[in-house]
């Protein structure tokens, strides 16, 4: 799955998100990527959102059942996945505040 998201989206994504409780859910752009499951061979389809955080390339994934509120995360969290693993890198706890910004 890795190749069809570096194609999708033109970055390498580590293998892992971080998850961002919002205070209100998050409304998909109409201008989303989709990486739908049939294209490599999965079982899960996931929209893809174009976004940075602490000023670095990034994506917002959503499964469609997240989407429809039959997945793991309700619509008020966004897993966000980027070169690195965000956790590590910035220090980040539970709680900690962060700033994301949507890529048109």
């Amino acid at each position: 799955m890795q190749d069809h998201h570096e194609r999708k989206t033109g970055m390498y994504l580590f293998p892992g998100t971080l998850n961002i409780q919002l205070e209100h859910e998050y409304d998909l752009p109409e201008n989303c990527i989709r990486l739908e499951a049939e294209a490599y061979g999965g079982t899960v389809c996931v929209t893809i959102v174009r976004c940075t955080i602490f000023g670095r390339r990034a994506v917002i994934l959503r499964t469609d059942k997240n989407e429809t509120g039959e997945g793991r995360h309700s619509r008020a969290v966004v897993e966000i996945a980027t070169d690195i693993c965000l956790r590590e890198h910035y220090d980040l706890q539970d709680g900690d505040v962060v700033s994301i910004e949507i890529v048109q």
